[in-house]
């Protein structure tokens, strides 16, 4: 490989939550690691991998210049994201026009909520389901009418499409969060998947805020396929919200965007998001954009999926070999484990809060599952060099699932 997945950077003092929970923080409080062993960071997701050095060389050159005042997106940055999607995700139709800045995914998911709900309006979520929507939607007066995926005869997450007919036939719902692919599971939508949804939020005229975050993070050759290119109809009824944040580790210098085709809805986006006059771009996130939406970015991108995706099926295999009463679907995308641990701590006598602190005790900062809305769940991040990884799970074998 060109790049470097296999140094594990030390990030303790370097503005970190993944190894410096803030002060106050109920993470893994009261709770001592056993002698010897140090934290091992699985929990909040970034990764544990130094991004691409056309990132930084971008960064460096931009900030040499010693001023930083106002400033208009450069045709770079449109550029880029037009060229990133064209390749990466078989949109060729974008414009400038049709994208704009978010200051993050979930402020653009706000924004879209103004736009196309009101306070007290229900909106329709599939469970299990990412904090950050369930956040929000309570933050700001929504409530989420949850539509529960469950997992097939192969153990694969589906949506239930009879009981979206029947959560949207019985609720006003004008409004439904799409996660594609999906936070928690893993799930990289079929074509034939979005279609059947679009069909019914069609049918029910609703309007869909596509959450599209981890689409470039795709497993063992699986394809996303953006919600807005399934139908024209689609493409009208979508704000689509993307970032190079989780694909490069950028988090930390804020920056995302919309994909909004239809102008009716783009106006109303574009005007919720104004209002505050916070959500405005920072020169540096810019130029961190370009450097990633870089043919470096893309080599990058592509031998990080092939490091991902042999981490993911080392761990499963060894879940499934090793761990019995824990059950779990393969993630198609992301970096995510969201495995159910049920029947093991019916097994052994045990809740979830103690198998969490068991690990914890042993170092493997993992989270806890539950607050995606499913119970006795754990959310693991894999996406740290694999030496680290296979430690963690050692010390897992070794003082937890014993």
């Amino acid at each position: 490989m060109k790049f470097d997945f296999t140094t594990f950077p030390d990030r303790h003092g370097m503005d970190a939550i993944a190894v410096d929970p803030p002060a106050g923080s109920e993470y893994r409080k009261g709770i001592t690691v056993r002698d010897g062993l140090d934290h091992i960071p699985m929990w909040v997701a970034d990764m544990n991998f130094k991004t691409v050095p056309s990132i930084p060389e971008a960064l460096m050159k931009r900030s040499a210049h010693p001023l930083y005042g106002y400033f208009e997106p450069r045709a770079e940055y449109f550029d880029a994201i037009i060229r990133w999607h064209a390749v990466r995700k078989g949109a060729g139709d974008l414009a400038p026009e049709l994208i704009g800045y978010e200051n993050s995914v979930l402020g653009g998911v706000v924004s879209a909520l103004h736009a196309l709900a009101s306070p007290g309006d229900g909106i329709l979520v599939h469970s299990p389901t990412y904090i950050g929507f369930t956040k929000v939607m309570e933050n700001n007066g929504y409530r989420a009418v949850l539509s529960p995926l469950f997992r097939d005869q192969d153990g694969v997450w589906r949506m239930d499409y009879e009981d979206m007919e029947k959560k949207l036939s019985a609720n006003p719902i004008h409004c439904a969060i799409f996660c594609s692919p999906h936070n928690p599971s893993g799930r990289v939508w079929e074509a034939w998947e979005i279609e059947k949804a679009m069909e019914i939020y069609r049918k029910h005229d609703v309007f869909v805020i596509s959450d599209e975050i981890w689409s470039d993070i795709l497993l063992d050759g699986h394809r996303h396929i953006p919600t807005q290119s399934i139908s024209e109809d689609a493409k009208r009824r979508t704000a689509a919200f993307y970032a190079p944040s989780k694909t490069f580790n950028l988090a930390g210098l804020v920056g995302s965007y919309h994909v909004i085709y239809d102008r009716w809805l783009r106006d109303r986006v574009r005007k919720e998001g104004s209002l505050s006059h916070y959500n405005c771009m920072n020169v540096l996130s810019m130029y961190a954009l370009i450097g990633a939406y870089s043919p470096e970015g893309e080599q990058w991108t592509d031998e990080l999926c092939s490091v991902l995706s042999g981490n993911v099926s080392w761990a499963v295999d060894h879940i499934r070999q090793n761990w019995p009463g824990v059950e779990l679907a393969k993630p198609e995308g992301t970096y995510l484990l969201y495995p159910d641990c049920t029947g093991w701590c019916e097994a052994h006598g045990i809740t979830i809060n103690d198998l969490r602190r068991a690990g914890f005790e042993a170092g493997v900062d993992w989270q806890d599952g539950r607050p995606f809305l499913n119970e006795n769940t754990i959310r693991m991040n894999l996406a740290l060099p694999r030496a680290r990884m296979e430690e963690a799970f050692a010390r897992l074998d070794r003082y937890v699932f014993v």
